[in-house]
């Protein structure tokens, strides 16, 4: 199994929409083939915001809907990018009908709700855990250290 050499860790507040765009842009500057993005936390949290700022950074202009009830969208993007809301999962192997590991052949791939099948996630995923706090939401970030100039740039 692939090891990351080097890990990033790091917190960005996102006290409003503005600042939630800037991370999507951040995040969608750097997302290649074959990477995907655990989007993790709570009902609320912000998880399809933030997907739909990266999605929209990489020219989507039509609607972003949450993929709650299709369980996965496709974006024609570059590269094209696969979102997927594993909520409605039962199983992890549910991935493999759901073309996981093909979306990453051919693109990227946003997920929310993770904890869903994480063992499905490629060991170098980049991890964003929302939360909320007083003055706001909170975005920790962990993955491969190329993030971080990306991301604190």
């Amino acid at each position: 199994m692939a090891q990351i050499s080097e890990t990033f860790r790091g917190e960005f507040p996102l006290p409003d929409l503005d600042a939630t765009t800037a991370l999507g842009r951040a995040i969608a500057s750097g997302l290649g083939t074959g990477d995907a993005v655990a989007l993790w936390g709570d009902l609320g949290a912000g998880k399809t915001t933030l997907a739909r700022a990266i999605l929209q950074a990489l020219g989507v202009q039509e609607d972003v809907p949450s993929p709650t009830f299709t369980l996965v969208q496709s974006y024609d993007t570059t590269p094209p990018v696969a979102h997927y809301d594993l909520y409605r999962l039962k199983s992890a192997r549910e991935m493999e009908e759901l073309g996981f590991e093909d979306a990453l052949d051919r693109g990227a791939a946003l997920v929310e709700w993770p904890e869903r099948a994480p063992e499905a996630l490629p060991p170098e995923a980049l991890h964003v855990r929302l939360g909320m706090r007083e003055t706001g939401r909170l975005a920790r970030i962990t993955g491969p250290g190329r993030w971080e100039s990306l991301l604190n740039g």
